[in-house]
């Protein structure tokens, strides 16, 4: 089949499931894969924060480094603190399952959604930014920002649909050869700062001696929230353990360690650069503070240009955190009834294929709705993902009160650390960027959380109306048949014979639009007589599916409480694709209001056309 073709070609070859061993990722891929989130918020954090500053004037940019300096601490907290949720629950889910087990199914559906939240931000932002540096580097591409955003987010979907394993090699260069030159970008220019083209730039005079006007606690700690922004990313790891290669356990908290040293190195080198270079951001926002950085290091040659790129594609390649977090977490809560029942169904790749589709779906109607101003999509990020590193801390300090296993004790001081840590964040969070735009994240939580709950109880209603006892005996039903005709040819006397074989109570039902019609159709049954009787309605006003309707009705209120309806539709299964269009068609509609209004049983036989 020329469509079979077409899909191995785009998505590659169906893998088994026992192959999923091969999709499991090693150490130097789940770095780039689970990290690019968060080692790409350099390339906007500090950024961020001097946006923030740059109300109280330039002057102000000095307090950048202390910041920068809290946010390192608060990585450190969080990475030892998602090293003991890695210890605690090795079989994944993160956030969600220590929230779920220890604090309750209300808060751990909190969290998920708080989670998927933020997953589908990360991809906004994060792509937005990257188009930020594309713009930054070549200005003509900016009347084109949405769409250069919109390609890459359905670039992400189609190389994740391909599966971890292809998508991870991939993702791992551009990943490490970011790493490399923003390594090479701090280490050019510490050295210039201290024997170079830019030496005798003190930093300690950066520092003044009296706080600046218009700089109060509120303009600092509005700054400090929007640098947390660096720190997402950073629980996507725990998230995703079984998808490590083994032994997971371990890989994972390797990964996760590395990661930490490395975000805090370059978060903290690219903050000092930026304070020592005396760099304000660009307010139109086409010039990112990275790009002003790179260009005052390196000059506007070719490692000028690597570094844009490189840059552009790790922003980009950010959103991948998000394709591996987001479809995980939405099957592991479909499996706990917490989402609908396809999230946690694998693709013909392994791949999670609703969940990576209908992430792509969300973050390109936020690009779109926010025109891909990173600006404006920074306030509603990060909010959601405090909340959930608030209840995780949480719910692990209630697991060692309550089991008080070795070493209790320090692990309940790291986490009530976290916790303390990320609810102060959340709230002044909330608080600085409320009328920015974060209201909607927080409006929005309640709401999903209301509609995921409106989904476990619809399943648990299912649930509870199907489940029968063993003990039980099989229930005993008489069926009627209902074979609907329109005339009387080979696919009706197909239809009929396959109905006499299920049961002898088989009757043809028949709509004429005029007497003539209705005594030419008896003749012709009488005459043809295939051992079922036919009734024939004569309808008024030329409708078709009422008068069957009707004769249902009727039906029901005759017929013993034991005895089941069916409607046996004949139907053509045409040779070409567009005879669709002009078969069927009252087949298709007899269908859909049978199965709304009546408990009935709708079946087809379908004949094949072979002209």
């Amino acid at each position: 089949m020329l469509m079979d073709i077409l899909k191995k070609i785009i998505f590659g070859k169906p893998l088994k499931s026992d192959e999923i061993e091969t999709e499991k990722m090693p150490v130097w891929k789940g770095l780039p894969i689970l990290s690019s989130d968060a080692l790409s918020s350099v390339a906007y954090g500090t950024e961020q924060i001097l946006l923030a500053l740059s109300v109280a004037g330039t002057v102000a940019f000095s307090y950048s480094l202390p910041i920068a300096l809290a946010i390192i601490a608060l990585i450190f907290i969080l990475v030892l603190s998602y090293r003991q949720v890695i210890d605690a629950y090795p079989n994944g889910g993160g956030a969600y399952m220590v929230a779920k087990e220890n604090l309750g199914m209300v808060w751990g559906r909190l969290t998920g959604v708080s989670l998927l939240i933020d997953y589908t931000l990360t991809v906004a932002v994060s792509v937005s930014a990257g188009v930020q540096a594309i713009t930054s580097a070549i200005p003509t591409a900016v009347p084109y920002i949405v769409e250069i955003a919109l390609l890459l987010v359905w670039l992400m979907v189609w190389l994740n649909l391909r599966g971890t394993s292809e998508s991870g090699a991939v993702f791992s260069i551009p990943t490490y050869f970011f790493i490399f030159l923003i390594l090479l970008l701090i280490g050019k220019g510490s050295w210039d700062l201290t024997f170079g083209a830019h030496h005798g730039i003190p930093l300690q005079s950066t520092f003044p001696p009296a706080v600046p006007a218009g700089l109060s606690l509120f303009v600092l700690l509005r700054a400090f929230s929007s640098g947390c922004s660096a720190v997402t990313g950073i629980e996507a790891i725990s998230d995703a353990v079984p998808h490590f290669k083994t032994p997971s356990q371990a890989n994972a908290k390797k990964t996760l360690l590395m990661l930490g040293i490395l975000l805090s190195f370059i978060f903290g080198g690219i903050t000092i650069l930026a304070v020592a270079y005396h760099v304000a951001p660009d307010p139109k926002g086409h010039t990112s503070v990275l790009s002003m950085i790179t260009e005052m290091t390196f000059g506007r040659g070719i490692l000028y240009y690597l570094t844009q790129i490189a840059t552009m594609l790790i922003l980009t390649l950010a959103a991948n955190t998000s394709f591996n977090g987001f479809p995980i977490l939405a099957s592991i809560m479909a499996q706990d009834k917490n989402f609908p029942r396809m999230f946690a169904n694998r693709g013909d790749r392994l791949a999670y294929n609703y969940g990576i589709i209908t992430l792509g779906i969300l973050a390109s109607i936020l690009l779109i709705v926010f025109r891909g101003k990173t600006d404006s999509l920074i306030p509603l990020y990060a909010i959601g993902v405090f909340l959930s590193f608030t209840l995780a801390q949480t719910g692990l300090m209630r697991r060692w009160l309550k089991n008080k296993t070795s070493g209790w004790h320090r692990r309940l001081f790291i986490n009530g650390l976290g916790a303390v840590v990320s609810f102060t964040v959340f709230v002044i969070f909330g608080i600085t960027k409320f009328d920015e735009g974060a209201w909607i994240v927080i409006i929005l939580i309640p709401i999903l959380l209301w509609v995921i709950t409106k989904i476990y109880r619809h399943y648990e209603d299912v649930a509870d109306e199907l489940r029968i006892s063993l003990e039980d005996e099989m229930p005993q039903q008489e069926m009627l048949i209902i074979v609907p005709v329109a005339g009387i040819h080979r696919v009706v006397a197909h239809s009929i014979s396959y109905a006499k074989s299920l049961t002898p109570n088989v009757v043809a039902f028949c709509i004429a639009f005029s007497d003539e019609e209705e005594k030419r159709m008896e003749e012709k049954w009488d005459k043809w007589s295939p051992g079922i009787r036919l009734i024939v309605f004569k309808s008024r006003y030329r409708t078709i599916v009422k008068p069957l309707c009707e004769f249902i009705e009727r039906i029901h209120l005759h017929v013993q409480y034991k005895q089941k309806i069916m409607v046996l539709l004949p139907e053509f299964i045409t040779n070409k694709w567009w005879h669709n269009f002009l078969h069927n068609q009252y087949a298709k509609k007899i269908r859909n209001k049978l199965l709304a209004k009546y408990d009935v049983i709708v079946a087809t036989v379908p004949y094949h056309l072979h002209k």
